[in-house]
This record gives structure tokens, sequence and C-alpha cells, in this order.
């Protein structure tokens, strides 16, 4: 049987209060795929959401990436939309547009003016990093590198498996393994990556179907090719430095079962975590009393 109307009074009264007592304001360190689907998830649910990137960012899911925007000016994620700014002063009148603002702040200077409660160090740099506790109230890591309490106050748990998403508020997340996650099998088959060091060439489009052995891409012109078939779901932009070895791009087997332009499974899972780890803070254990 449905509650009674009058019994969801109390339920309106904490999403209220709610409001007051969460921080409205996050930043995000890095606006890759993943820190994306991080920043999707917030904005959605109500807070106001900054990222800060590099001047060039090597972002190869560029679809599904805020980090676009460096390139472009702007970049839309499922009808949310990222603009970037050119100083820190154009934030606020970005965020009142219901806009995602970008900024080029690869030291985090800007934070300093924003004071922010809450940060997300995104990077995804994988490796140990300066203690990040000074940052802000509350710091949440993505993925290894992080040592809970003792780098960043909570870490979210980045590699697929079963702890997917999870927050560890004691300890750090699954070290880096330099694998890449199974998708129907493949996995470094899946990932293009640069023979030499050089400038980057693509030579197929984001959302292309392709088959093993055609030539994808190039680095001073040493081709690429795809070592299975399959839809290419990302791929660097065009006249980018990188090095030998460096991931320029990423096929997936599935071809075009997939959606190249959403948000992909493991992004959503991170965003959850993060969203718990805020929630955690901020509302269960500080307002138990409101329950």
């Amino acid at each position: 049987m449905p509650y009674p109307l009058s019994n969801l009074a109390p339920v309106r009264s904490v999403r209220n209060e709610l409001k007051i007592m969460i921080p409205p304001l996050v930043v995000i360190r890095g606006a890759g795929d993943l820190a994306t689907g991080v920043a999707h998830r917030l904005h959605q649910s109500g807070f106001q959401v900054v990222m800060l990137e590099l001047p060039k960012p090597l972002v190869v899911r560029r679809t599904v990436s805020f980090a676009s925007a460096v390139y472009d000016g702007s970049a839309t994620v499922e009808t949310v939309e990222a603009k970037l700014c050119s100083s820190v002063d154009l934030i606020p009148v970005t965020l009142k547009s219901g806009k995602v603002p970008v900024l080029i702040d690869p030291q985090g200077e800007a934070l300093q003016k924003m004071q922010p409660k809450i940060v997300i160090d995104a990077i995804m740099a994988k490796t140990g990093r300066t203690s990040l506790l000074t940052d802000a109230e509350y710091v949440i890591g993505l993925g290894p590198g992080f040592i809970a309490v003792k780098d960043v106050h909570a870490v979210v748990e980045t590699k697929r498996g079963h702890t997917l998403g999870k927050v560890i508020y004691f300890g750090k997340a699954a070290a880096d393994t330099a694998e890449p996650g199974l998708i129907e099998g493949y996995g470094k088959e899946r990932l293009l990556r640069s023979p030499v060091d050089g400038i980057f060439k693509p030579l197929k489009e984001i959302g292309e179907l392709i088959r093993a052995g055609e030539t994808v891409a190039s680095v001073n012109d040493q081709i690429i090719r795809a070592e299975i078939d399959g839809l290419i779901r990302g791929m660097l932009y065009p006249g980018l430095e990188v090095k030998e070895g460096m991931k320029v791009g990423d096929i997936d087997p599935r071809g075009s079962k997939i959606d190249y332009r959403a948000i992909s499974d493991k992004a959503r899972s991170i965003a959850g975590g993060v969203l718990e780890a805020i929630m955690h803070r901020y509302f269960l254990n500080n307002n138990a009393d409101m329950l």
C-alpha cells in the first residue's frame, strides 16, 4: 500500500536541510572520462561543479570528457554542457548559467581563491602524491596513489571488478596493474599505442567501425594498426606530442552495440562512490539526529 501523503512531509524537510548542510561547490582536478562521469552525477544531483585541467590534456575518450572544452571551447556530455573559462573570475557566471566551468589550472592555484570545501582528485596519476588534505575540508581521491586518512579523506576504487566504485575510508585502492580491464575477452588488444615519440595524427574518426589490421592513426608517419575488430571509442586530438608506448586510442570489441557518446558503466560506478562519500561525510556522520 502506498504511503499516505502526510508521511512525505518529514522527507521534504530533510531535503531542504541538505541544501544547507552539504557544501554546494565541488572542485574536480582533471576532466577526463572518469572525472566527467563524476562531474555529471554531481551536477545532476544539484552540486556546483568546477573542473581544473592541463593546457593540452591527453584525453582519449573525447566524446565523453569535459576536457574536450579545452580544445573546442565547450563540450556536452549527455545534455550537460561544460564551458572553458579563461579566468577564475568567469566561474560564477558560468555556474549560474547551469554549465560546468573548466579552467586551465594544473597546479590548482584557483583553489586558494574559490575555497571549496570539497575537492576530488581525478587526475588518475596512479602513483604516490604529496598529501592533499590541506586542499579542502574534504578531499576524495580516485584510484591508486592515495591512502585514505594519510593523503586524502576517502578513496574510491577504480579497478574493474566486484569492488569498483567502493568507498575506502581507511587504506588504499587496488594497485595499478598497467593492464586494461577485459571487454569480451580483450584487454591490451583494445588499446592503440604510439610506436615512437612524435606528433599524433588520427586517420579514422571516433565512432567508426574498423577491422583488425586496418590503419587507424600514425605518429611521425609510423602507422598504427588495429589489432581487433570493433568500434573506435576514443582517439587523441590531432597534433598532440606523444611518447612511445603512450595510449593514443581505444577500440571497443562490442562494435555498434555500444554508444561511444554515453558515460561508461565504469565512470558511473565511480561517480556513485563519490556521491556516497560526500553523503557519508556531510549527512550520515553529522546529521543522524535528523532521521
